[in-house]
C-alpha cells in the first residue's frame, strides 16, 4: 500500500494530501444525495447490471499490480504462484521495490514489465502491457482513480479496502464498471477465513433460522504505525486525524452482509446512525512517542475519535453493529457475531449456542473442542478444497491467498465473483455515511442504492465447491 510513500514524505505532498482530506467532508452531503435523497440516477444506456455478471472465460489471466509494498509484495508473489497467471506488469512509485517484487515474480517463471518513480507509470504500464485484471494495493485515496482507469482500458479491477472513501467516487465506480463490462471487486479477505465460511455455511443450511441481529468490528491497536517508516503510518495516520467515523468498515461488515445476504435477493442496506468517542489516544501516544518518523505527527489535532460505533438499520428491518478502533490498546477482535431465532454464532473467541444442537443455553457457550466438533461437520467446501494449501502459501493464516486464488478461478472458469462491485460499495459507504452521522450528531444516513434495484434479483452468494 506504499505507492505514494515518497509523495507523502515531502512537505508539498503532506499539504496536497491535507487539502484533499479536508475536501471529503465538504463533499459529503452532495455525494450522499445524489444515492440517497434524490434516489438512485439511472442507469446509462447500454449499461449492464452487474450483480450476477460472468466474464468471458480467460484460459490465461494476464496481470498486472500496481502498489508492491508490505501488502502489495505478498500479493505479488501469491498471484505469481497460481496456476493460469500471466503476470506481465508490476509498478510502484518506488524503484526498488518495484524490482524487488518483479524479482520475485520472475523467479516463479514470470516476464513482467517493470515500472516505477513517476505518478502516471501505472497508467503506462496499463497502455503497454494490456492486462486482463489490475490489481491495486495503494493508499485509499488512489483505489477509486486506479480502478476506474483500469476498468476504461478493458481490464477488471481489483482493489483492496475500501474501495473509496466518497460516495461519489463509489457512484463512479459502479457506473465505469456497468458501462465496461468489467468486474470490480473489493478485496475483502476476511470472507475468506475458515471461521467465516463455516458460519456462511451454517446460515446458508438454515441452522440459525431467520436472521436477526449482526455484529461486526475491527478492532486492531496500530498506534505504533507512526513509528514505522513504511508507508501505512506515513499516509494513514493523516487519515485519523482529519475525518471522524468508521473508515475502514469492510473486514467485519463484509462477513456478516454476506450471511445476510444483503444486496442478494433477500435484503439491503436501509439506514446508519453513527457517533464517535472522543479523540484522546493517538495524540497521547504520540506526544509520548520518542520514535515517530513523522515530527509533525506530534502537533496534529486529532479529530478522529478513538471508537466508532455504527447501527446499520436494514430493509427488512434487521440490525448490524459495526465498531471500529485503532488506537486504544486492547486484544485485536473482529468480532464476527450472526443471530438468528435458532441461536448464534460469534468469533474472537470461537463459540456457538444452537437451539437443540449445543448444550442448553443457560449453561453457557459451545466452545473449544465442542465448537470444533460442531463446526466442522459444517466446513466449508472451498475451504475442505483450498484450506490446506492455503495455509501453506500465508497470508493472514490462508485467506489472502483462498481469496486471490478463487478470484482469479473465477475468471478462467467464467463465473460470478464471490464479491461483486455493488457490495464492494455497500460496505465501504459505511465510511463517509458514518462520518456526515457523526457531524450531524447521530442522525440517520440512507444508504445509496448502488444496485438501482437489482440486488432483489441478484442470487445470494452460492456455497461454491
Amino acid at each position: 500500500m506504499n505507492l505514494d510513500e515518497k509523495v507523502m514524505n515531502s512537505d508539498s505532498g503532506r499539504r496536497t494530501f491535507l487539502k484533499t482530506i479536508g475536501g471529503v467532508g465538504a463533499a459529503l452531503a452532495a455525494a450522499t444525495s445524489r444515492g440517497a435523497a434524490q434516489g438512485s440516477p439511472d442507469r446509462a444506456s447500454g449499461a449492464k447490471y452487474m450483480g450476477d455478471f460472468a466474464a468471458p472465460k480467460l484460459e490465461k489471466v494476464k496481470v498486472a499490480i500496481i502498489g508492491v509494498g508490505a501488502r502489495g509484495s505478498g500479493h505479488a508473489a501469491q498471484l505469481a504462484s497460481i496456476e493460469g497467471v500471466d503476470f506481465v506488469g508490476v509498478c510502484d512509485l518506488v524503484e526498488g521495490r518495484a524490482k524487488k517484487a518483479a524479482d520475485g515474480v520472475t523467479k516463479k517463471g514470470h516476464k513482467p514489465q517493470v515500472y516505477f518513480g513517476d505518478d502516471n507509470a501505472w497508467k503506462k504500464m496499463l497502455a503497454e502491457t494490456k492486462p486482463d485484471a489490475v490489481f491495486v494495493v495503494t493508499p485509499w485515496n488512489l483505489h477509486a482513480p486506479m480502478v476506474i482507469e483500469a476498468m476504461k482500458s478493458g481490464a477488471h479491477a481489483f482493489s483492496e479496502v475500501p474501495i473509496a472513501y466518497t460516495v461519489e467516487e463509489m457512484w463512479e465506480i459502479v457506473d465505469t464498471s456497468e458501462k465496461t463490462g468489467r468486474h470490480c471487486m473489493m478485496m475483502e479477505n476476511v470472507n475468506y477465513g475458515r471461521e467465516e465460511l463455516i458460519y456462511l455455511n451454517m446460515v446458508r443450511q438454515g441452522v440459525l433460522g431467520d436472521l436477526l441481529h449482526g455484529e461486526a468490528a475491527y478492532l486492531h491497536p496500530l498506534r505504533e504505525q507512526m513509528e514505522n517508516n513504511d508507508s501505512t503510518g506515513s499516509w494513514r495516520t493523516f487519515q485519523y486525524a482529519k475525518r471522524n467515523g468508521n473508515l475502514y468498515p469492510t473486514h467485519g461488515l463484509g462477513p456478516v452482509a454476506q450471511y445476510m445476504n444483503l444486496g442478494r435477493t433477500e435484503d439491503t442496506f436501509g439506514r446508519i446512525v453513527s457517533f464517535s468517542s472522543p479523540a484522546k489516544g493517538r495524540a497521547l501516544y504520540a506526544q509520548k512517542s520518542t520514535k515517530l518518523t513523522n515530527p509533525e505527527f506530534k502537533t496534529l489535532d486529532f479529530k478522529g475519535g478513538d471508537l466508532n460505533t455504527s447501527i446499520i438499520k436494514t430493509a427488512l428491518g434487521r440490525t448490524i453493529m459495526v465498531q471500529w478502533d485503532e488506537t486504544t490498546p486492547r486484544p485485536y477482535s473482529r468480532h464476527n457475531y450472526i443471530m438468528g431465532v435458532k441461536g448464534a454464532l460469534a468469533g474472537f473467541p470461537n463459540r456457538m449456542s444452537i437451539e437443540g444442537v449445543t448444550k442448553d443455553h443457560s449453561k453457557g457457550w459451545a466452545e473449544d473442542e465442542e465448537w470444533e466438533a460442531i463446526a466442522s461437520k459444517y466446513e466449508h467446501p472451498y475451504f475442505k478444497r483450498m484450506g490446506e494449501l492455503g495455509k501453506k502459501m500465508g497470508g493472514h493464516g490462508g485467506m489472502d491467498f483462498l481469496m486471490l486464488y478463487r478470484i482469479i478461478e473465477c475468471l478462467r472458469e467464467g463465473q460470478p465473483l464471490d464479491q461483486n462491485v455493488y457490495e464492494g460499495c455497500f460496505w465501504s459507504a459505511v465510511g463517509p455515511l458514518s462520518e456526515k452521522s457523526v457531524a450531524e450528531d447521530g442522525m440517520p444516513q440512507v444508504f445509496p442504492d448502488f444496485t438501482r434495484g437489482g440486488w432483489k434479483t441478484t442470487k445470494p452468494l452460492a456455497i461454491i465447491s
